[in-house]
């Protein structure tokens, strides 16, 4: 199941930014018996690198992102760490 929700993760965000640059990391082993993990839903990080992006404060990215994502919040996520980047930002 882990897999098939991160690679569904990434297909949305794909689908939706057009990154030049994506990771998507499980971290859901982390935070194993941690209350809101209780519920099936899983712990993620992303980095998505993408034009979408340019020109956008962070707090406008991350509203990119969370947009993308849609539904999955709501039945696969329970958190997301998110690093929305610009074709020519710093890592």
């Amino acid at each position: 199941m882990t897999a098939a929700r991160v690679a569904t993760i990434e297909q949305v965000l794909r689908a939706a930014l057009d990154p030049s640059q994506i990771e998507v990391i499980d971290d859901s082993a982390r935070h194993a018996g941690h209350e809101g993990a209780r519920d099936g839903r899983g712990h993620f990080r992303v980095l998505v690198r993408s034009a979408r992006f340019q020109g956008l404060k962070p707090i406008a990215r991350h509203r990119l992102v969370y947009e993308a994502m849609g539904e999955l919040m709501q039945t696969d996520v329970h958190a997301l760490q998110i690093r929305a980047l610009a074709p020519d930002d710093k890592e």
